[in-house]
This record gives C-alpha cells, structure tokens and sequence, in this order.
C-alpha cells in the first residue's frame, strides 16, 4: 500500500480542485495521517499544502482588497489609488480592473508627469516624494500592457524626454525615477525607444549636460548594454559613435571642469570599456568590432584623454580621473572558466592594444614629473603623527598605472620598458616604497612592479607566441639587441626585441635601482629599530614578498640565469650578506609566517601563492568581482537546485533518491592533502541520514601516497574493534552508509581526477 503513495500525491496535486469538490475532505486528513504513520513525511506535507492552497482559492478565505471597492467608484482619482498600500501588489498581479484604469491617457500622463515635475514645496517632506516615487513603481512593474502604452504612444515619449530639457541640475531623485522608467522601456519596447531618441538630434548632448547627475550615467550604459538583438544593438552602437559619444566624454575630463562632472564622465568610460569587452567575448557570432571601443582604444583617442590631463594646471582630479581609464584600458582579462576560448579569444583577453601604449609612451615623462612633484597637498594628521608631504592620491594611481603597463603584454611593450628605464622610474618608486613607511597601498604597488619584472610567470605569459599580436617582422639574423629595439618600428616589435626589453629592466632592476642592497639595509634597519624596542616597519610584509620572489625566480625560471649573474656580479660585501639573509633570516621568517592549518603540510614561503598566479592579486581580484557583477541567471538554475516532482511520484525509494546525485559529484583532491577533512565530509552527511545511529571517526592512520599513487578513502585504523563490540556500543557499520557509499567510493578514485 505505500508503494501507492506517491501515486496518490500526484493525483492529488493534479487533480485537487475535482476531488475537492466531491469528497469529504477527511478523507485527505486520514491520508496524510496514514503517511506520516508510515514515516512518509514529505508525501504528507505535499498533500496537505495542495488541499490547503484549494481551501483557499476555492472558499474565498483570502481578504477582499479594499482597491476593488474604489474602482467600483466612477470618481475614482488616481491619487486614491495610489494611496492604497496594495496597489502596487495588484499591479504586478495584473489586476485587469486596475491597469485598464491605469492605461487610460489621462492616467499615464499623471504619472508621466509626477516623475518629470518638481512636486510642490508646502508639502512635508517625508510625502513630498511619496507620488512619484509609487508612480515610477507601477510605470517600471514590468507590466506588458503598461509598458506598451508607455512605449507605443509618442506623446507620452515626449513627455517623458521633456525632462532632459530641464535647466540643471536636475533634481537627483527625479533623475533616477526618469533613467529607472526610460531604462525600462530601452529594454523592454527596444526598436520603439530606440527610433524615437535616434529622431532628437539633441539627445546626446542633452545627457551629457546633466551628467553631473550620476541617473544620466545609467541612461547611457543602458544603450550599450541592454539593446537586442545584437544587430539592433550594433546599430544603437554606431549611432553613439556617429555622435562622437566617446570623443564627448572624454572631453568631460579637463581641469576645466568641475569635479563631479569629470568623476562620472570617467566612470562611464570605465564601464562602457569593460560593458563592450565583455559582450565582445560573449557574443563571437558578431564579426564586425563594437565601434565605441576601437575609438577608445585607438592612439588618438588616447593621446587626446592625456593632453587634458596635462594640460593648464594639473589638479588631482583630472589626473585620478584620467588614470583610471588608462586601467581600464591596460586592464589584462582572464580566460573563461566554463568553457575553452579559441585562439583569437584567448589573445583578446591577455593582450592590450599596441596602439595605447604608443599614446601613453611619450608622456611617461610627465608622470614621472607627478612623482616628484605631486598637486599640492595639505599637511595630514595621522596616528602615528603629522605627515608634512602625504603621498596622496595622484602619486598612488601613477604607481598603479606603472604597474599596468609593467603587465601589459602587447608589441609596443619594449618601448614603455625602455623609457621607464631611461627615466629611472622604478628607482623613484622604490624611494617613495622607503620614504612612506605605512602606506601600504602604495608598497603594494611597487611589490607588483618588481614581481612584473622577475616573475617567471608573468614574463611567460608576455613571451608566449600565441600571446603576442601578430604585427610582427622577423629581425635580422646579424643585428645585436640593442639595434633590433632601435631600428624595428614600434607597431611591429617582434618577441626577441620584447625579450631584450624585458632583460634591460631585469638589468636596471639589480644594477641601477640596487635592488638587493635596498632590501638588505632595510631589513637590517628594521631588526635595528626592533632591537631598541621600536614599532617594526609598515613595508616589512611587502618587502618580505619581494624577497621571496628574488630567490624564488633565482632558482627557476626564464630569467634566473640573468639574476643569478646579476647577483654573482654584487660586491663581495653584498654578496654575502645575501647569502646568509637567504640561508638564515629569511628562512626564519617564512617559517614564521607560515600557516599550518592540519600539522602535517610542507611549510611554504609567504608569497608563493601568488608566485603560482600569471596575474597580480589585485587584478584577479577585481576581475572576479567584475566577472561577479555581470554574471547572469540561467533559465535553468531553479532546475539545478531543489527537488523536482518527479521524487515524489515514481519512485520507491526516492526519499534517497536525492542522496544518488552525490554520485555525480567531481571531487578532486591534492594527493598531498590531509584525508582528515574527508573524514569531516562524511560525517558532515551522516547527520542527514537519520538512521539512528551514532558514527564514531575516531583517529586514523591517514598518510598522503607517494605521487602518482592513488588511495583508500580510509587507510587501516591503528586498532579496530570487533564487529560484535562496534554493536554494542551502538557505532555504525560501514554498511550503513548505503547512501553514502558512491561519495567513499569518488574519493577513493581520487587519483583518476586529480
């Protein structure tokens, strides 16, 4: 009989309101007792949530709203409406008597106008904004009937653009119940929007005037990114580009300009770079480039961005602002992870364009300047006492932009290297790197500077043939180094003069900027200080990173047999102070500074996970939050998660059915890890099982196998009690674990994945 069950439940729920309606309902009371005597629990619950829900419908036990009582009235008001705390409920329910009310012209066009008008000044404050803030609501439910009458009927288009024409600025609340309705529309009624605003010629430089208004920001990267189908959107694209939306923008960005403008003007930049590189990799059907992003990409849009930068007096805020686009710019973008990029991808997301390196090259020069005489700056008060001359903000972003381009991987690379070396740049900032002994932010930065130039990792990737663009010419078999950097134009460096670029700035690294004896003096300075009771040093952390990577990239690596001659070449002072520093203090330190979390791993230096990473931390980081922020729901995802009705219907046994799955899990586990945490899995699933038993995992003799081996999921226990006394204390037999077993059965075949 409970084979015939989960047959009953389906029928129930399929068929509820029929049976309801002919059967006494205690039938359906003694059936889910009878489940729940058969320790059919779930089953129960279905058949009472299903008979509930009916009961509920069916009897009209729900409340009456008080809305249907007002549009019973023939005076109704709209105002009355949206005073009722439900409207909007009924709204998205699609009440049919409340959005034909809504629909009517008149009614559209108060709401249209409550958004776009400034409300009245007598009103209390708290209710001042109450109407426009529940009629933006209702216009953006995403109603289909709503939003065709809103972006059907022109005169209701007109009003709403009537608000861009508002002398500035506009009020910020407004603002974003206009960008929140007219985004709407651009996503929902695309083709219809998207004519109307191609036919006002002043469109563009209407939102630019208000851009200081950061609601107009997202007006703009609705239009980029939330136009379909792709070939609508090119054409939205070109159209942008037609009025020059890029050149616009970037002229926002000058000393002349006040500092919110500038401010988002940037950050729109910034997101429509990263917005059209990100679709571009999504959407490979589209053969032509995205327009906006070749111009803003090209030299002459960059040089045209830094000529306002430097031009007239240079304020920190166009500086900051500016150099934040060149990140965007130089950002370097990882490979997918679900899923293998072709070749073209794969070099689209590690390379930069040549073409913004060869704009950036020529004023280095004045970035350089920028770190030795910054904007003027205010003394600061710290905790540690008043700082006379404070880094600050400009200093910061240069190092930051030093570091991009030290990780750029692009022909015109060997051009940046060469003028940071003839400019001295790394030396300057391993000053500032001493100077400012608790600015971490900036230490943090000069780390990645010099791990670009001595991490194998990174230098590996730069120098991979598929990783380099393909504008390149083959040098002369006779022509030394220093006449292929020379004499081979910019736009076609091949991989040789990149590697001679890259093995002068290992050279000027230990030679001119004495990179061992600065890390050497200020260790030795800082144990001094210690020695006397002083604070320890804000860099030591960041400068211990350093050291590790030296020594590491000294042993292996592309560049080691450079290093190690640079470092046999150190006065024979130095070169034994190195020596012992490497042997005793910073072993000492790593060993310290390791973390040991389960007591039998290999003790491993601070810094050797992001040795192990092509990209610097603070890249990857960001590129997985923006990987984060752009990442969309699947039709899917309800499909992957929960159970499906399926388990309640055909099978016996499908209270287990569930634990089946686990039997698809991948696991894939380091040889060298400790089995202890797969103890801790197991017996984390065993308080799901509900068998009444008690498992004891008590210790075991869990050693790593040598590599290339594989394991036991449990290796033999030191002492193992009998099978007669494991039942009299009640422990559990492995047997027991039916469900359980596949997941013993995956991490003892770990070596097939690993």
């Amino acid at each position: 009989m409970c084979k015939l069950f989960p047959a009953i439940c389906c029928a129930v729920k399929r068929y509820a309101t029929l049976l309801f309606s002919r059967v006494d309902e205690s039938l359906f009371v003694n059936m889910c007792l009878h489940l729940i005597d058969n320790g059919l629990m779930m089953y129960a619950f279905r058949v009472y949530a299903t008979v509930t829900s009916v009961m509920f419908w069916k009897f009209d036990l729900h409340t009456s709203s008080h809305l249907e009582a007002l549009l019973d009235k023939e005076d109704v008001t709209l105002a009355e409406l949206m005073d009722e705390e439900d409207v909007l409920q009924e709204c998205k329910a699609q009440n049919r008597r409340l959005l034909v009310f809504l629909c009517q012209d008149q009614s559209m066009q108060e709401l249209v106008r409550l958004i776009t008008t400034e409300p009245p000044t007598g009103v209390e404050e708290t209710k001042r904004f109450k109407y426009p803030n529940i009629a933006c609501e209702l216009l953006t439910s995403d109603v289909g009937v709503i939003n065709d009458k809103l972006g059907n009927e022109e005169p209701l288009l007109e009003s709403l653009y009537a608000f861009l024409e508002q002398p500035s600025p506009l009020n910020p609340l407004l603002a974003s119940f206009f960008s929140k309705t007219i985004g709407n529309l651009i996503t929902r009624k695309t083709e219809q929007v998207i004519s109307f605003l191609q036919k006002k010629d002043g469109f563009l430089s209407l939102v630019l005037k208000h851009i200081d208004t950061s609601a107009m920001m997202d007006v703009l990267l609705r239009l980029i990114s939330c136009v379909e189908p792709p070939p609508l959107r090119l054409e939205t694209l070109t159209w942008l580009n037609e009025q020059k939306l890029a050149q616009r923008l970037i002229e926002l960005i000058h000393p002349e300009r006040d500092e919110e403008r500038q401010s988002n003007a940037s950050q729109t930049l910034c997101d429509i770079i990263r917005l059209s590189r990100d679709q571009a990799s999504q959407l490979q059907e589209i053969s032509q480039p995205d327009p906006l992003l070749t111009v803003l990409e090209s030299q002459e849009c960059v040089e045209q961005l830094l000529q306002n930068m430097f031009s007239g007096e240079r304020t920190e805020s166009c500086i900051v602002n500016g150099i934040q686009v060149l990140l965007t710019l130089l950002e370097i973008r990882r490979p997918v992870v679900d899923g293998v990029m072709d070749a073209q991808g794969f070099e689209r997301s590690y390379t930069v364009n040549s073409s913004i390196l060869l704009a950036i090259q020529p004023h280095l020069i004045h970035f350089h300047q920028l770190l030795l005489e910054p904007p003027k700056r205010e003394p600061m008060l710290t905790t540690l006492g008043v700082l006379e001359e404070p880094l600050g903000n400009t200093r910061l972003h240069v190092a930051r932009l030093v570091a991009s381009l030290l990780y750029t991987s692009s022909a015109s690379h060997a051009v940046v290297a060469q003028e940071l070396c003839r400019l001295n740049t790394l030396n300057l900032l391993l000053d500032l790197f001493f100077k400012y002994t608790w600015n971490n932010f900036l230490h943090l930065q000069v780390e990645l500077c010099v791990a670009a130039i001595v991490r194998p990792c990174a230098h590996e990737m730069r120098l991979q043939p598929g990783l380099v663009t393909q504008e390149k010419v083959k040098p002369h078999p006779d022509a030394s180094p220093e006449q292929e950097l020379n004499e081979t134009p910019t736009s076609e460096l091949s991989d040789i003069s990149e590697n001679s670029a890259h093995n002068l700035m290992v050279t000027h690294l230990f030679q001119h900027c004495h990179l061992v004896q600065r890390i050497l003096e200020a260790w030795e300075e800082n144990d001094k200080i210690q020695s006397d009771r002083g604070m320890r040093r804000g860099y030591m952390g960041h400068l211990t990173r350093i050291a590790n990577t030296v020594v590491h990239n000294l042993e292996k690596g592309p560049v080691h047999t450079q290093i190690s001659s640079l470092i046999a070449g150190l006065p024979e002072d130095y070169r034994g102070r190195w020596e012992t520093f490497v042997d005793q203090t910073l072993s000492e330190t790593n060993r310290k500074n390791t973390i040991d979390l389960v007591g039998t791993g290999n003790p491993r230096p601070s810094s050797e996970d992001d040795m192990e990473s092509p990209f610097p931390k603070e890249l990857t980081i960001q590129q997985a939050f923006s990987d984060y922020q752009i990442q969309q729901m699947t039709a899917n995802f309800v499909d992957q998660f929960g159970f499906n009705d399926e388990e309640f219907t055909d099978h016996d046994d499908s209270i287990g059915a569930t634990f089946d799955r686990i039997a698809e899990i991948n696991i894939n586990i380091d040889a060298g890890h400790d089995m202890s945490h797969v103890m801790y899995v197991c017996s984390f699933f065993s308080f799901f099982s509900g068998t009444g038993w008690v498992a004891d995992f008590g210790e075991v003799n869990s050693k790593a196998p040598a590599a290339g081996a594989g394991f036991s999921a449990w290796d033999t226990p030191v002492s193992q009690p009998a099978a007669t006394e494991a039942e009299e204390k009640g422990w559990a037999k492995f047997t027991d674990f039916q469900p359980f077993l596949l997941l013993g059965h995956a991490f003892a075949n770990t070596e097939h994945c690993a």
